[in-house]
């Protein structure tokens, strides 16, 4: 190794240019033999460093997303939902929603893809630079109900406001004590116009009172927040999972 290869590893290791330090030589070598000039092997070094950056900022935030799985559109079965508005779906593929701070919500019975479809649009929500953060709707609950207990609600509340996009998954699934609902509402009165929300639910909208523990009220004020800028996807069709034990019949 020559005294400039102790200083270009000197200097890349500084300025954390992980990338340009495992590939200049390679670079370098075939710059050489294919007489590329310096501004054009400068200008590759600083694409693949830059791409790299890219890349392991998507995957922080995949990581920091919290998926319970990665699905994406492209893997979604469209024939199976007897109905769904796929140009709907799409749309809101688009992310425009998020950069509005307006809401959505897919409704429909168990099994019928509301949660890859929320998955898959929150992963490329995450790869177009958007901060998420994907939770099933009582952990979000059981969590700020810790934190409450710990006298560290307030801490734990910007964990549900401070992203771009927060999926709050299965609502409606399980029963909602009062405290729960109340924290719920917190989380949902919080993000309004601050933030995007889309929620997945089995439950009609007519129905929520079930979910906030019969109190009307409360129920007209989170819809009041939700529903104001939101498009809603209404999914029909039976269970996907269910699928082969029918065939089987």
């Amino acid at each position: 190794m020559n005294n400039y290869q102790q200083k270009i590893d000197h200097y890349c290791a500084t300025l954390k240019l992980s990338w340009m330090l495992e590939n200049y030589e390679d670079l370098h070598e075939q710059a050489l033999k294919k007489k590329t000039g310096s501004l054009e092997y400068l200008a590759e070094l600083l694409r693949g460093e830059l791409e790299t950056r890219h890349e392991r900022a998507i995957q922080r935030r995949i990581k920091a997303a919290r998926f319970p799985v990665t699905k994406t559109l492209e893997s979604f079965n469209w024939q199976w939902p007897e109905q769904i508005d796929r140009a709907q779906v799409e749309h809101l593929a688009s992310l425009r929603f998020i950069e509005n701070k307006h809401n959505a919500v897919l409704l429909g019975p168990v099994g019928v893809g509301k949660t890859h479809l929320a998955t898959a649009i929150a992963l490329k929500a995450c790869r177009q630079g958007h901060k998420v953060l994907y939770i099933n709707a009582i952990e979000a609950i059981n969590d700020l109900i810790t934190a409450q207990k710990q006298g560290q609600l307030k801490q734990a509340m910007r964990k549900y406001t401070n992203t771009d996009l927060l999926v709050l998954d299965e609502i409606g699934y399980l029963p909602i004590d009062k405290n729960g609902a109340d924290l719920l509402f917190q989380i949902i009165s919080a993000r309004y116009e601050r933030g995007s929300l889309l929620l997945t639910t089995n439950k009609a909208f007519k129905d929520w009172p079930t979910i906030f523990a019969g109190d009307s009220t409360l129920t007209s004020a989170v819809l009041d927040r939700l529903l104001h800028h939101c498009e809603t996807v209404v999914i029909q069709a039976s269970s996907y999972r269910m699928r082969k034990v029918k065939t089987k019949d």
